[in-house]
């Protein structure tokens, strides 16, 4: 063999271009997930850049390579929320159906991020911890934000799927409702994100929803329903009207008993 000839022992030591570009970005995603984290568990105030670099096992100084400070932070954090409701909000308009059916859409998809880190930063920090020029994003952001809720009402009042009512009173109810999931919403509860998302895009659009009519055939009454009615006044004994309250109430109890459930 060549004594001149390259080896592998000679290979340099420094990963590509773009291995090095991959590596620099996943640690800097691991410093926002990491930071996220505890700003919403301690507070954006409270919560302090050594205890990020604490969490991630580095030195302070090594969060200076990836950001300038805690509220270059807390911007990137905001940012990628709001990208994941832009993304939402670009899916639901290019699709098809009613404004209604696009409303509920846009608020299951609104509502599932409010129970993720990402999501509770566009509602659980002050933008006023932000610079200047970051503020103004942010609000022209919770402009557009509205923006969608609005159109989408408007639309479905349109084409009737809605029942009339001012869109923008509607939006602030609705978008007020699910942003305040961001708030109280914990993981590991018996509902889970997908879950609550989906009760409260019907919850919160049910009483705007146009109902339509529809003839039902007409049938006889069954003997369980017979069993519901009260019992003729002046025609039932004192046993069989204590026997109907008892089971009305029993039934009350039950189904009062599964909401509550639910709620939990």
């Amino acid at each position: 063999m060549d004594a001149h000839s390259p080896s592998s022992s000679n290979e340099s030591p420094w990963l590509p271009f773009e291995s090095r570009r991959r590596a620099r970005d996943e640690k800097r995603e691991a410093v926002l997930r990491t930071a996220v984290a505890l700003f919403l568990e301690q507070g954006y105030h409270r919560a302090t850049l050594n205890d990020v670099a604490k969490r991630l096992n580095i030195t302070k100084p090594a969060l200076y390579n990836y950001f300038r400070g805690k509220d270059e932070i807390l911007y990137e954090c905001w940012s990628i929320g709001n990208e994941l409701v832009a993304e939402c909000i670009a899916e639901t308009s290019t699709g098809g159906g009613s404004g209604l059916d696009k409303l509920r859409k846009l608020t299951v998809r609104y509502a599932e991020l409010m129970t993720a880190d990402y999501g509770k930063s566009l509602v659980r920090f002050d933008i006023r911890d932000l610079s200047e020029d970051n503020r103004k994003i942010v609000q022209t952001a919770k402009r557009r934000i509205d923006r969608a809720f609005r159109d989408y009402i408007a639309q479905g009042v349109a084409d009737g799927s809605v029942k009339p009512c001012d869109p923008k009173l509607a939006a602030f109810a609705i978008a007020g409702s699910l942003n305040w999931i961001g708030h109280w919403f914990q993981p590991g509860g018996e509902l889970s994100g997908r879950a609550v998302a989906e009760e409260f895009a019907i919850r919160l659009t049910e009483g705007i929803a146009k109902a339509t009519t529809q003839m039902t055939p007409t049938r006889k009454t069954t003997a369980h329903e017979k069993a519901d009615k009260p019992p003729r006044k002046g025609n039932a004994s004192r046993e069989e009207t204590s026997e109907h309250h008892t089971r009305t109430a029993a039934r009350a109890a039950g189904q009062s008993k599964r909401a509550r459930s639910r709620l939990r």
